[in-house]
């Protein structure tokens, strides 16, 4: 066949131009790398100029890629209408968004895998940041929290959704690169100054934003440095449950009651329970409910229904600096740093109706148990009206104070010593800190003190409405008593080095790539405890296990009514009681005497966030040849991208857990396993405007650090779910298969379609099984006390021994397989036949996944699309997008026991506006911005199985930016 001249010179001369981006990651393949100054006539086909300029340099770069992926480039980064990179790229096809409470975009999954499955690379490098996933926390250090990265300091995006051999291994879903800005990416002297105001009306206040950076190149060198800030004044109103529930009833050892049973119906009535029972009689609880006992078994109500409030300040900064030397054409060097800094002190004030372990018992469980009165139910057992005589309210009142750290040092070399062969090495080295200090102060109402709870659940609001006969505002009523003082940290941190090394030797026709690569990741996560319950587990009756309290006598004098007077404002209709009682913060500290626990808090085998605790090492040696050429069939160009990656992994884990003495200790575990990866992907040019892509390849992605840690944990307050690590869960495997292609219809204009199936191996899920207490090999008196007070009771009531008593045990298994199967469609349009300067892009997803167990991979929407119109003349952009993203399973089933539900994302749409004027004096240096997030107020919802069954349920609000952006 005749092999004929293609792309791929350029492709790699602009490689080195841009500040020598390792050839491991910027291979032909993924995406085009804008040219260097020197060659004018290149440049002058993907300069940025504004939202169409910089939609033409992405149809650029996906039409001269060989694989599939997208990109992003400077003005789309600054234009649309994105806070952090995460926000960026959920505008791309197949990206979805994992948010925090506060709406902002946390953690990218692409093409229906969750954020752990996407790789994510820093100017080629590995990246980890200690950051656990947002304000709720839990994730493990895999994933990367990009609302860490603000936008202005970065220039381009890419998104690999097909590799290519000389691709990093480790990402089944795609593989993003971030690519600082650099000072030869705009040769000259160069000042840009961002400064912006920022208002949310989830709490009325206005927030400032702002960033400088700042450029200078002369023949061969060239340095930039930036700073990026923002300090935002933040406030989220919400609705959380922790699950829902049925009840266990009283009936004997002969008695089957399957299901969730966190809590107990009274048997007895209570004192003061009125409703005009008395108090000592049996409880007839089909006569009270108006259910059959049959029905009332299976009647789901919210373990905790709580209104929850967090207000606070979030801030971050973040500094760039760059190098570039090219004392030659031929041999360039690049050095990068970036440190950014992110610090959220929050307030949380929860307010929370306990319906999680009431019931007769001692201790904390000393409720005597909830009467339920004339309950209606739905089809699905979801308690929709109802009232619940003797219910109980505690006040969970947490600081939470958290700081992470983050720095990155990034060397890089490209040489082209001939036309045949160029070489390219980089190094990283990267650390990064997280500290949490989340203590909470808990006050509960005296048990049987006549409380009443109203449930509405009949769709008069976006949640249940929870009302009671009591002020719950009112810290004077007699009501509260003091219950305890949780003392909880958390330390993470992490430490990245690598180096990669990659020769390319060949001309344009034809080419061979090898390379070699080490990458190093350690991470740790301890926590530490002190708090009552804790310390009473683990020294036993040796120690009080008092961490500071104050009397219930004194207990008015640290309480206050709540200050927040519109709790709720966001929210569609009743919500139930917005208005509770708050602590004096700084008193309650000093009389708990806090800061001494906190400072002696021993360490503790699981943390406040949720997630694992432990340590990991993991070493990677990793090898690759490519070939890439070019060949005529048909008169018509195929261009080919082929090879094989080898990867050799070593893993060590460390995790504490107790022994019987109650002793904390580690345990460790080990495992090496190899991985050989082939890829090819193939584009033929059908015409000049038409192109069909194919592509075949073997990808793998490693189990989630936190997964693998050793170790079973119990910190379920109702003592009925364990969980427990599997070290010997092995790496994912998946053979994807991709056909599609694209239409050009000049400029920017361009339809594409594409088809991907995914046949993963070993795919891993958290499965849910029951187990007996016994069998777990916990020692009963190494429980918390409420724990011990739950196994009790349940065993009490039902007449089984304690370690006979079913416990769901949840733990990480490798699946045999799971498919995914998916469409994308992209179409980008200038309408200038309507409007000169008109113009949208839109695209969307459809994802299909399914199993032979029946469980599935999370974070997974079904359908979901972005559209964007947009219009822009010599001085006026705006753009106006809106993604949606259809429900998805965020945790798979069992939940609470309950063994058919699972939790859901509900479907969410987002739309936003992002507009500028160019200002006509000061050489057109000066822009004014307007940005408006969230513009229709969509709450960020999550379900219990059901649509009337809401999980959690929060406000983010609107956000409007307003201000400048200078270029001099």
């Amino acid at each position: 066949m005749l092999l004929r001249q293609n792309h791929l010179r350029s492709a790699l001369f602009a490689a080195s131009a841009v500040g020598a981006l390792s050839a491991s990651t910027m291979a032909l393949g993924q995406v085009t790398p804008q040219p260097p100054a020197a060659q004018e006539d290149d440049v002058a086909d993907i300069v940025v100029t504004g939202i169409r300029g910089s939609l033409q340099s992405a149809t650029n770069a996906k039409k001269n890629a060989v694989a599939f992926g997208d990109s992003i480039f400077a003005e789309d980064i600054g234009k649309l209408p994105a806070t952090n990179l995460a926000e960026t790229l959920n505008r791309m096809p197949g990206v979805r968004l994992n948010r925090d409470i506060n709406g902002e975009g946390t953690q990218v999954a692409i093409r229906g895998l969750g954020p752990s499955f996407t790789r994510v690379l820093l100017n080629g490098s590995q990246l980890q940041v200690a950051s656990d996933g947002g304000t709720n926390g839990g994730s493990a250090n895999r994933e990367v929290d990009l609302d860490f990265f603000p936008s202005e300091l970065f220039t381009r995006l890419d998104l690999a959704k097909t590799p290519s051999p000389s691709t990093l291994e480790g990402g089944i879903a795609g593989t993003v690169n971030l690519r600082n800005a650099r000072p030869f990416d705009k040769p000259g002297t160069h000042v840009t100054v961002v400064a912006q105001g920022q208002y949310t009306d989830s709490n009325d206040k206005i927030s400032p934003r702002g960033a400088i950076v700042a450029s200078h190149t002369t023949d061969t060198f060239g340095i930039l440095l930036g700073v990026a800030g923002v300090k935002t004044k933040t406030r989220v109103d919400g609705y959380e449950t922790l699950g829902y529930s049925d009840g266990d009833i009283s009936c004997g050892p002969d008695c089957t009651d399957a299901g969730g049973n966190n809590f107990f119906y009274a048997p007895v009535v209570p004192n003061n329970a009125g409703h005009g029972l008395t108090a000592g009689d049996p409880v007839d609880l089909a006569a009270t409910s108006g259910l059959s006992l049959d029905q009332l078994r299976t009647a789901l109500i919210p373990r905790l229904g709580r209104q929850a409030l967090t207000q606070g300040d979030r801030s971050r900064i973040s500094a760039l600096a760059s190098l570039e030397w090219r004392p030659s054409d031929e041999l360039h060097f690049a050095l990068d740093g970036i440190w950014a800094q992110s610090k959220r002190n929050y307030d949380r004030l929860i307010m929370n109706w306990q319906v999680r372990n009431s019931g007769p018992g001692t201790g904390a469980q000393a409720t005597g148990g909830m009467i339920p009165i004339d309950l209606a139910v739905d089809e699905n057992n979801i308690v929709t009206s109802g009232t619940f005589a003797n219910s109980s309210f505690f006040l969970e009142a947490s600081q939470f104070r958290q700081t992470t750290k983050f720095w990155n040092i990034n060397p890089s070399l490209s040489w082209q010593p001939s036309d045949l062969l160029k070489v390219d090495l980089s190094a990283n080295y990267s650390k990064s800190r997280f500290f949490r200090e989340q203590p909470s102060w808990v006050f509960q109402a005296a048990p049987q003190s006549g409380v009443d709870v109203y449930y509405d659940n009949t769709g008069q609001g976006d949640y249940p409405s929870i009302t009671t006969n009591v002020d719950l505002n009112d810290p004077n009523n007699g009501l509260w008593e003091w219950y305890r003082q949780n003392v909880a940290l958390v330390r993470r941190k992490t430490e990245t080095r690598g180096a990669h090394l990659d020769v390319t030797y060949g001309d344009d026709v034809f080419n061979v790539k090898v390379g070699a690569a080490y990458d190093r990741a350690q991470r740790s996560i301890r926590a530490y405890d002190n708090s009552p319950a804790y310390q009473l587990s683990v020294c036993g009756t040796g120690c009080t296990g008092d961490t500071g309290s104050i009397p219930t006598s004194a207990i008015p004098q640290y309480l206050m009514p709540g200050s927040v007077k519109n709790f709720g404002h966001l929210a569609s209709g009743d919500i139930g009681f917005t208005r509770y009682i708050m602590p004096d913060f700084g008193a309650i500290r000093d009389a708990t005497n806090y800061e001494s626990y906190r400072d002696s808090a021993p360490e503790a085998i699981g943390a406040v966030t949720g997630g694992a605790t432990g340590d990991m090492d993991e070493k990677v040696w990793g090898a690759y040849f490519e070939l890439n050429g070019v060949t005529t069939i048909g008169g018509r160009d195929l261009h080919i991208n082929t090879g094989m990656r080898y990867a050799r992994t070593e893993q060590y884990v460390e995790a504490p857990s107790q022994l019987p003495d109650k002793s904390v200790v580690n345990f460790t575990a080990s495992s090496t396993y190899e991985n050989f990866l082939p890829s090819i992907n193939l584009t033929y040019d059908v015409m000049d405007n038409v192109k069909l892509r194919a592509s075949a390849s073997r990808t793998m992605t490693r189990p989630d650090a936190g997964a693998i840690l050793p170790g079973v944990t119990f910190s379920d307050p109702s003592a009925l779910v364990a969980t427990a690590g599997n070290p010997d869960l092995r790496p994912y495997t998946s053979d994807n298969y991709d056909i599609g292609g694209e239409i050009y219809t000049g400029g920017i204009g361009y339809v594409g379609l594409s088809l991907f199936m995914k046949n993963i191996q070993g795919f891993t899920v958290t499965q849910g099984e029951q187990r007996t207490f016994g069998s777990l090999g916990i020692p009963f008196d190494t429980l918390l006390p409420t724990q011990q007070d739950a196994l009790r009771n349940r065993s009490n009531l039902t007449g089984v021994p304690i370690n006979d008593l079913e416990i769901t045990y949840n733990r990480p298994i490798n699946l045999s397989d799971l498919k995914i199967k998916g469409l994308e469609i992209t179409w980008v349009q200038p309408l200038d036949f309507l409007m000169k300067g008109l113009g949208f892009s839109a695209n969307g997803t459809y994802l299909d996944q399914s199993s032979s167990s029946g469980l599935v991979a999370t974070g997974v929407s079904k359908y979901s699309y972005n559209l964007q119109g947009f219009y822009e003349d010599d001085r006026l952009s705006v753009s106006l997008n809106y993604v949606w993203n259809d429900d998805a399973i965020a945790v798979n089933r069992p939940q609470n026991g309950i063994q058919n539900a699972s939790l859901r994302s509900k479907a969410r749409g987002q739309l936003d506006l992002s507009a500028g004027y160019q200002l006509p004096f000061l050489n057109d240096g000066v822009r004014l911005t307007l940005d408006a997030l969230n513009m229709t107020n969509e709450p960020i919802r999550t379900l219990f199985e059901y649509d009337n069954a809401p999980y959690s349920v929060y406000y983010p609000g609107r956000t409007i930016l307003a201000g400048i952006r200078a270029n001099f």
